[in-house]
């Protein structure tokens, strides 16, 4: 992601330690190569994604509904932007996703992830 950072300053995408520094409740846009994909069945249809750029990881969580709209990108697309919600809840930080959007890099600089399918 370093790569693309001026980019995505441009876009005003945070970085992993700059989104966990923002207060709860706040929207934020945060971007990164998909590491891990979970879907737990005691979950109730929520998806957790962990996203890692130059600085650190960032997780996520994708409602259901929005699952169902964007289920290519979250099951497949390697990057990914996210626009969301800063949850901060006893020092668990974590962006509650209302878009998720597919980020296209060169494919030599594709990371896989470890995937709950």
């Amino acid at each position: 992601m370093s790569y693309h950072r001026a980019a995505m300053k441009e876009l005003d995408v945070l970085d992993a330690v700059t989104a966990k520094q923002q207060r709860n409740g706040v929207i934020v846009k945060v971007a990164g190569s998909v590491i891990t994909r979970q879907r737990p069945s005691t979950a109730k249809g929520f998806v957790f994604l962990s996203l890692e750029d130059e600085t650190g990881i960032v997780n996520v969580i994708v409602e259901p509904g929005l699952f169902d709209r964007e289920r290519e990108v979250c099951t497949n697309a390697p990057y990914v932007l996210i626009k969301g919600i800063l949850q901060s809840i006893w020092n668990v930080v974590s962006v509650r996703a209302a878009y998720i959007e597919a980020l296209h890099f060169h494919q030599s600089a594709v990371l896989p992830s470890h995937n709950f399918h």
